[in-house]
Order: C-alpha cells, then sequence, then structure tokens
C-alpha cells in the first residue's frame, strides 16, 4: 500500500507532468514509437498476408506463415534490441528500438491477416468470380469485408504488444515511458517505478479501447454501414444489401367463372346446358 499511496502522490505532482522529462514528453515519446512501429508492422506484413490468404501461395502460405509467427514470437525481443544496439545500426537513435518492435508486431499481424483471407468461404468466391469479378474485386469486395474481424484482431493485438514492449527502449537509452521506470531505479525510488507501470498499462488499456472502437466503425458487416450502403447514389443496389423479395404471382380464376355478371335475362332455361359464350345458347 506504501508503493500505491508514493505512486499516486508522484501522479498528482504537477511538476512531474511538465519540463524536460516530464510525463507529458515521455507520453508523446511513447505515442510516436508506438504508432511507427505500428504502422511500419502493417506495411510489411499485411500485403504478404493477402497474397499468401488471396492465392499466390496458398500451398504454402499456411507453413510460412505459421513459422514466422512462431520465431518471431520466440525470440525475446530484449534480446534482439541489445543485439542491434550493437550493430552500427545504435548510431540511427531509436532505429534499433523500431526495427524490434517492428519484428515482434510482425507475426500477429500476418497470422491473423493469412487465416483470415484464406478462411473465406471458397462457395462465395467462385459465386463472385461467376459474377465476373477480377482478382482484385473479389480481394476487395470480398474477401477482406469477411476477414475484417480477424485482421482487426491482429492490430489490435500487435499494437498493445508494442506500447508494452516499447518500454524497453529506455534500457539502450531510448525515450518512451520507460525512462520513468528506469529512472525510478536508478535512484531507489518505488513509487516512481510503479507510477510508470501503471502508466503503461493505462496507457495500453487506452490504446485496446480505441482500436476496438475503430473496429466497429469500420467494419463493413456492421449494421449502420449496412444501412449507410443499402442505397447508394445512382439506384444501384449494394451487394451487401439483402435482395427485395419477388412479387407474389396473382391468384388464378376460378375453372369456369364468368368474366361477367350473368344478367337475368341471359340465364339459360332449366335443363338446358350454358353456352359457353356469352349471351348465345346452344
Amino acid at each position: 500500500m506504501n508503493a500505491m499511496t508514493g505512486a499516486w502522490s508522484w501522479l498528482t505532482t504537477a511538476a512531474h507532468w511538465s519540463g524536460d522529462g516530464g510525463i507529458t514528453q515521455r507520453l508523446g515519446e511513447h505515442l510516436y514509437l508506438t504508432a511507427l512501429a505500428l504502422l511500419a508492422a502493417c506495411a510489411i506484413a499485411l500485403p504478404l498476408a493477402m497474397w499468401l490468404g488471396h492465392g499466390g501461395g496458398r500451398r504454402i502460405g499456411g507453413a510460412v506463415a505459421i513459422n514466422i509467427s512462431n520465431v518471431g514470437r520466440a525470440v525475446p525481443t530484449f534480446a534482439v534490441l541489445v543485439l542491434l544496439t550493437l550493430t552500427p545500426l545504435a548510431r540511427y537513435g531509436e532505429l534499433p528500438t523500431l526495427i524490434a518492435l517492428v519484428l515482434f508486431a510482425v507475426p500477429p499481424l500476418l497470422t491473423n491477416a493469412y487465416v483470415g483471407i484464406a478462411g473465406t468461404d471458397r462457395d462465395i468466391v467462385q459465386a463472385a468470380r461467376g459474377m465476373g469479378m477480377s482478382r482484385g474485386q473479389i480481394l476487395a469486395r470480398v474477401e477482406l469485408p469477411l476477414a475484417f474481424p480477424l485482421l482487426m484482431t491482429g492490430v489490435r493485438t500487435a499494437a498493445v504488444q508494442i506500447v508494452a514492449t516499447a518500454t524497453l527502449a529506455a534500457l539502450p537509452g531510448g525515450g518512451g515511458l520507460g525512462r520513468i521506470i528506469t529512472a525510478g531505479f536508478a535512484t531507489y525510488r518505488t513509487s516512481q517505478v510503479v507510477a510508470g507501470a501503471i502508466l503503461v498499462a493505462l496507457l495500453a488499456l487506452a490504446v485496446e479501447g480505441l482500436m476496438a472502437l475503430l473496429q466497429r466503425l469500420l467494419d463493413p458487416r456492421s449494421p449502420r454501414r449496412r444501412r449507410t450502403t443499402a442505397a447508394p447514389a445512382g439506384g444501384r443496389e449494394s451487394p451487401d444489401a439483402p435482395p427485395e423479395p419477388a412479387p407474389a404471382a396473382p391468384a388464378p380464376a376460378a375453372a369456369g367463372a364468368s368474366l361477367t355478371k350473368t344478367s337475368p335475362g341471359n340465364r339459360p332455361a332449366p335443363g338446358r346446358a350454358p353456352s359457353t359464350v356469352e349471351g348465345q345458347d346452344t
């Protein structure tokens, strides 16, 4: 409890939020590093997953995606970061940290995107091909919308992992919220260490919530977006809109029913068959 009380006192001190090395500066560095690493990982993993899942390497795509994912998750990020700092890349500031974070974020992005696209129902793909869609149209209008939930799950997982792992950037002298934790260790201030850990946890939760909101807003299968695309301009129906029911067929006329009422003067005499033509007797 003393550590938590001290952490709350440290967080509520205004001097710790401003100035050089304050929480605001470290938070900005952390967000910048997270966004840059996530964008770079998406630029690498998503096109490769689309090519593998769409059919460019479907037979070997699963093995490649799974193996890359397993290798990437098995290698410790801190070990990669230390090795990169011993290379000439260390002269380029945050580049070793960025490379380590990208390598750590690629596996969930690649695996989820590949599984989502390759797992699209083949009957739906064949139906789209039968409608005359090209390969690019099938990918953009059929496979990607159906794979969107899994794809966004990979993005959310990678984003949270990057936020949590970016604290290691402080060990080789980088920026971010990890500098608050390392400074607390250096000065034996447990309250500062706990405060830095709380900030990282809150940031990870905030990023997860933001990604969940984006997934809900951008999901092409959500009811809100279906209502928006139900009646596009030009009167053309959206491919996602449900087909209108066919009009009911008119009920058949009763056999032998006359088109007009028979007048009393035209009624046939008893015992005589009625004429097939109105007004005439047989």
